[in-house]
């Protein structure tokens, strides 16, 4: 594209004579016009037509008269010079609709006028298409150039570059020798008001390729055109791409001049890098250049907007010394400056100093003023402000109300705000979104949601429409207050008024539902954004990997957080640390390392919160050494530990058993500038209690208040929980209630208290507190149930269990594994078979999934029914979905198989259980030896043997005989029953066995050392691992608040 300047365009009129240069008569058309109306009936038409295009509807109204048989040419041509339609684009497209209703072309003027008005508001590819139809429609160069150049005078305010398009038009399609033909010469200044037009309108690449291209051609720019290019590069924000052509400049031989490094100057500066720019400014003064006041103000301006702010008064002193005086705009980007600073008193001095030199204050140095002091919630020196504003009769503005609402919105002043609202109208300005949405905003900020929603509300009452800010402070309000319902009624209303959510609309519904782990929720959100085109922020993508993190699913963390980096989002320390914090948290502590080491890597410098969750993870863990080196790590590096981190490190060595290191740990921590908190209190008691020095947990517990912290709920359930272990059940009833009056008494509170009560047998108790909890109004949940429920199992009280059952369900609390795993094993242990089975077939279809506890159960019952073709269906399950198969099950399946005498299949499992890793009870080795003996299978009995010493379950001794072993078992089995109680087997009672008689108590005491290997254990009717109290009692209170 090419560009005629001024002087060009008369040079050409001169030349070529077109004031007295006459139309062709010999056009075709020429005769159309004789017959034509007359001139007063064409202006009348034009006026008409004029009047029509004023409306949306113009075309109907033109289909629906008489215009379309009264066109031609002449009204076009004066509809176009009358040019009364403020839309060019409506004015083209009459144009062309115009062409059609005649069926003959439009004069050639009408063309040049059209292409003018196109220009003129920037229309340039309109523009360029439309003379290339005039190109294609007149064939003679001279005649097009004519009419350009006369309805260029025609025309007011016309853009000369409709001549640079006509000559990129020849050259497009293939006629630059057109162009030479109408004698349009393409010289440095043309080339250079091209590139201005092109920069002008953003086309900086375009520009850039005239500029490439004019040397190509054999036309060297000047220094002119290089600061034209260099302008548009920095208005652009490619700063860098300017100090290029700014070098190419100068190896060409040409100097940057004042304005060269003025531009560089402004554009890095807008870049905020105005360290750079200081840099310039000396290579300016050293090339003997003397900066002028636009350089010094662009530098000011720059240096204030980064907060550099001794750094810019530097530059006005030197702006000063080289004698080159402030105006009211330098004073006021000092002002801005200081006042975004805070830094309010010095802003009074150059207040005052600006009055000294003579420049007086205008609305923008007052409104920033007013800004500065609502930041510091000196609402009453705003107010002063705003009346001496008044006084001086200056313009008070939309801004100048918006900034004194804001400030008594951050007061909590919302009243006030309200007042000064009402102020704004009567004062004749209308308030604007902007000012809405800070009394949204406010209102929010203070729970004040009914009246953020009749602001809203009252928004459009006064002809002001809701837009997406306004909204989006409503939304993002209820979403930090946990109100996700409210909040999405606002979105639907809001896409419903045809707004479009932005990625602030989306960010807190994503970051609301993170945090409550409501991570399905959060995801679908998240996709509905990337549906709607918006790009996630790095804010959002570290709220998903939180939350992932959060609800232990790392993998979907990691996924996000890969997906963050795919999209080009790049992941700040924020980002990594949640990931490394999940990790840690989730006992991922290598795969923390890893990302820990990666995070290193890209040059990102960890954080106290970094490090933090990487410690607590190795203390979880309890790696301790790895712990203490990365707190030694951390401290080489400048980064001071805070009161989490030594909480983590001292709960670590507590859950160690290093309870004296801990001890030192806590006592130092005044030393370092830190007070221990109720958390490090919890730590260190919870230690001491699980140590079973619980009289050292009290007097911490007591030294807390007289150290400034109050005994929160964390240490007071550590202490209840040491208590309950350590069987002092009034102890922790006192410690309870004092709780309960101090309203510390959470649901944890009442579970760790009813656990306690229910592992002493204590089970009415644990049934009042129960009934304490409800009336007053803290919610049992489903651990609550399940611990009574499974003591009560134990204790074979079904009827008790089975209302709790009940009672749990109607209160919409939902039994889990533990619960229903707890009443099979009661029912069964009852003998009631059928009702376990029916409890399992319910908890089936439920979808709650059985453990190994639960099948190990259910492979019970079925062996009581003698169903093993079930029960042995049921084992492979088991081992299908990788579970192990517990003792219960294999014990089971062993009795079953031995009363049908099938030692063959019970031999199997025996070693089966071997190879697993379990270790079957004296009684069931005994048992099954005898039977297969007393079966007289003593080959069987001998492989058992060899099974028991194979696994290391009895000595692996050659010389003991199956008789012998056999009456050892017998008579160790009998001592078993005797102490427990369960056999007659004592003083002066005979005890029998095919090859002994006992009779006498010491020789059952002797017994008890018989060479059986120790790791034979004693069998119990306890389900291993059903406990559910291991589900209520937490081990230590967490350390994350």
């Amino acid at each position: 594209m090419w560009k005629l300047s001024h002087k060009r365009i008369l040079f050409l009129v001169d030349q070529n004579g077109f004031k007295s240069r006459r139309r062709s008569s010999s056009l075709k058309f020429m005769e159309f016009y004789s017959s034509q109306p007359s001139i007063k009936g064409n202006e009348e038409s034009a006026r008409e037509i004029s009047n029509l295009l004023k409306h949306d509807n113009w075309q109907f109204l033109m289909d629906s008269s008489d215009i379309p048989k009264k066109l031609n040419p002449e009204i076009i041509r004066s509809v176009l010079l009358q040019n009364q339609v403020s839309d060019p684009k409506r004015l083209l497209n009459f144009f062309y609709w115009s062409e059609c209703q005649m069926l003959i072309p439009q004069k050639w003027d009408s063309y040049s006028i059209m292409a003018i008005h196109l220009c003129n508001s920037n229309l340039f590819g309109p523009a360029n298409g439309l003379l290339e139809r005039m190109v294609q429609t007149y064939s003679s160069p001279s005649t097009i150039s004519d009419s350009i150049v006369s309805s260029c005078r025609e025309v007011k305010g016309s853009n000369p570059v409709v001549v640079d398009i006509l000559i990129d038009t020849y050259k497009k399609m293939g006629k630059l020798g057109n162009s030479v033909e109408a004698k349009m010469s393409l010289d440095v200044y043309t080339y250079s008001n091209v590139i201005g037009a092109l920069c002008k309108v953003g086309k900086v690449k375009e520009a850039k390729r005239v500029l490439f291209e004019m040397e190509e051609k054999g036309c060297s720019p000047n220094s002119v055109t290089y600061n034209v290019v260099i302008g548009g590069l920095c208005r652009v924000g490619a700063v860098d791409e300017a100090f290029e052509l700014k070098q190419s400049m100068v190896q060409k031989g040409l100097v940057p001049d004042s304005y060269t490094f003025t531009i560089l100057i402004n554009g890095l500066c807008k870049e905020r890098r105005s360290r750079e720019a200081k840099l310039i400014l000396v290579e300016m003064s050293e090339m003997g250049l003397n900066p002028n006041y636009v350089t010094y103000s662009a530098l000011i301006d720059g240096l204030m907007k980064e907060g550099n702010v001794e750094e810019a008064f530097r530059v006005r002193d030197e702006m000063v010394a080289n004698r080159i005086q402030l105006n009211r705009i330098t004073y006021n980007m000092l002002l801005g400056g200081l006042c975004k600073a805070g830094r309010m008193e010095k802003a009074c001095e150059i207040l005052n100093e600006m009055v000294e030199m003579g420049w007086e204050s205008d609305s923008q140095t007052y409104n920033l003023v007013i800004e500065g002091y609502c930041r510091e919630r000196n609402m009453r020196r705003a107010f002063e402000l705003l009346d001496e504003m008044k006084r001086k009769n200056l313009p008070l503005t939309e801004f100048t109300y918006s900034v004194i609402i804001n400030g008594l919105c951050q007061s909590g002043d919302y009243l006030k705000a309200s007042g000064v609202l009402d102020e704004m109208v009567r004062w004749g300005l209308k308030p604007n979104a902007v000012i809405y949405t800070n009394l949204i905003t406010g209102h929010c900020r203070e729970g004040k949601f009914e009246d953020a929603i009749k602001v809203l509300e009252g928004m459009s009452k006064k002809g002001v429409a809701p837009d997406a800010f306004c909204y989006n402070s409503l939304i993002t309000g209820f979403c930090k207050a946990g109100k996700m319902e409210e909040a999405k009624t606002y979105l639907v209303e809001m896409v419903a008024k045809g707004l479009k959510p932005n990625a602030f609309t989306y960010g807190p519904f994503i970051h609301g539902h993170s945090k409550a782990g409501e991570m399905q929720e959060a995801s679908r959100y998240f996709t509905e954004m990337l549906d709607h085109g918006l790009l996630p922020n790095d804010v959002i993508y570290t709220s998903l990997i939180d939350g992932y993190c959060k609800v232990g699913d790392t993998n979907e963390a990691f996924s996000t957080f890969h997906s963050m980096i795919q999209r080009g989002v790049l992941p700040d320390v924020k980002a990594y640390s949640a990931l490394i914090h999940g990790l840690s948290r989730n006992g991922k502590i290598q795969e923390a390392m890893r990302t820990f080491s990666e995070f290193q890597e890209k040059g990102l410098v960890p954080d106290i919160y970094t490090y933090s969750a990487l410690i607590s993870g190795f203390c979880k863990q309890a790696e301790i050494d790895k712990a203490f080196e990365l707190h030694d790590e951390m401290c080489r590096k400048g980064i001071k530990a805070n009161i989490v981190t030594y909480n983590s490190m001292i709960d670590g060595l507590c859950k160690s058993g290093d309870i004296e290191r801990a001890r030192k740990l806590f006592d130092s921590i005044p030393e370092k500038g830190l007070v221990p908190n109720g958390v490090t209190y919890a730590a260190i008691i919870d230690g001491y209690c699980k140590s079973g020095n619980i009289t050292e947990g009290f007097r911490l517990f007591n030294e807390m208040p007289s150290r400034g912290v109050q005994p929160d709920r964390f240490v007071y359930n550590v202490l209840v929980d040491g208590c309950c272990k350590e069987g002092n059940m009034e102890k922790a009833l006192n410690l309870f209630q004092e709780m309960v009056g101090k309203g510390l008494a959470t649901t944890l509170s009442f579970n760790i208290l009813i656990d306690g009560f229910c592992k002493h047998g204590e089970l009415q108790e644990a049934n009042r507190l129960l009934e304490e909890m409800i009336d007053k109004k803290v919610m049992p949940n489903n651990v609550t149930y399940t611990t009574v429920i499974d003591w009560c199992c134990k204790a074979g009280k079904m009827e008790e269990a089975h209302r709790l059952f009940i009672e749990m369900q109607d209160k919409n609390l939902m039994p889990n594994t533990v619960t229903y795993t707890s009443l099979i094993y009661g029912y069964n242990r009852k003998g009631n078979v059928p009702e376990a089975f029916a409890l399992f077939e319910e908890m089936i279809k439920k979808g709650i999934k059985p453990d190994e506890i639960t099948y190990g159960l259910m492979v019970d019952a079925y062996c009581k029914q003698g169903n093993l073709t079930e029960a042995f269906k049921l084992r492979d399950e088991i081992m299908v979905k990788g579970m192990p198969v517990i003792n219960t099950a294999y014990d089971a399946l062993i009795d079953a198989l031995s009363e049908k005498e099938e030692f063959s299949e019970a031999l199997r499992l025996l070693n089966e259980m071997g190879e697993q890793g379990l270790t079957p009870s004296l009684a069931k080795c005994s048992n099954l030896i005898r039977m297969c003996h007393e079966a007289g299978n003593l080959d069987e009995a001998t492989n058992i043997l060899g099974i028991m010493a194979k696994f290391g379950w009895v000595p692996n001794t050659t010389s003991v005989k199956v008789e012998q072993y056999c009456c050892c078992c017998f008579v160790r089995t009998a001592i078993y029953e005797a102490r427990r109680g369960k056999s007659g087997a004592g003083s002066g009672v005979r005890t029998r066995h095919p090859y002994v008689t006992i009779n006498n108590d010491s020789f059952l005491n002797s017994m008890e050392a018989a060479p059986i290997h120790s790791s034979v254990i004693e069998q119990t009717d306890d389900y291993s691992g059903g406990d559910a109290s291991n589900h209520t009692v937490p081990e230590v209170p967490s350390l994350e608040r």
